[in-house]
């Protein structure tokens, strides 16, 4: 992705940083926007009308949500922190070896830009950053085009947990980094920088960590 290409959609440089309560008004209308879209297309992971603030309003507090901004405001957000979702991640997965994305949304108006991938490469170095191995995520059971989305960006299927009261339950993961190597270059400025919080992460050397890919 190139960022003059980001660069069409606003004038102004696209910039991540950490998001604050001053925000949350026009997370909460991203991600409302994410769901209805996601809904009207019979994907049921995400409530309509989107999420309560009583929802998004913890991970602001706690530091672990992020947007990426421009001219329009806000255009994409991610969520980003060492919380395994204990219905879905194991103890012999080793839940303390990974970071894991969760309310990763772009806006329709900047849909098939490659926001998404980027903000998972950003994800990926942070995995580095902290001294981690993985970058993990659960989706729809049910979304296989979203399944195979995540593939294509070098995420490995690991299994799919299927709890009847979660939509949500197809795990993957891939090796910290760039969709599993080390360099690129973002479409947008890192305000916020890899080293400010750094998750109390397992060592990446550690030799009890489960392998998978």
């Amino acid at each position: 992705m190139h960022s003059n290409t980001i660069g069409t959609v606003t004038a102004r440089p696209l910039a991540l940083r950490t998001a604050t309560a001053a925000d949350l008004g026009e997370v909460l209308a991203l991600l409302a926007e994410t769901a209805d879209w996601l809904n009207g297309r019979g994907v049921r992971q995400w409530p309509a009308g989107g999420f309560p603030a009583a929802r998004i309003a913890p991970l602001i507090e706690t530091g672990d949500m992020y947007l990426v901004e421009g001219e329009r405001g806000v255009v994409a957000t991610i969520a980003l922190d060492g919380n395994a979702d204990p219905e879905f991640w194991q103890a012999e997965d080793v839940p303390g070896a990974a970071l894991y994305v969760h309310k990763l949304s772009v806006a329709r108006s900047c849909s098939g830009l490659g926001l998404g991938r980027a903000l998972l490469d950003w994800a990926g170095l942070r995995v580095v950053a902290a001294g981690g191995r993985w970058l993990r995520l659960d989706c729809s059971k049910d979304n296989m085009r979203l399944q195979d989305y995540y593939r294509g960006q070098r995420f490995t299927h690991l299994r799919t947990v299927d709890l009847p009261h979660r939509a949500s339950g197809a795990l993957f993961q891939r090796p910290g980094g760039v969709r599993g190597g080390l360099g690129t270059v973002l479409p947008f400025t890192d305000r916020r920088g890899f080293g400010e919080r750094r998750a109390p992460l397992v060592s990446s050397h550690d030799s009890s960590l489960a392998e998978h890919v």
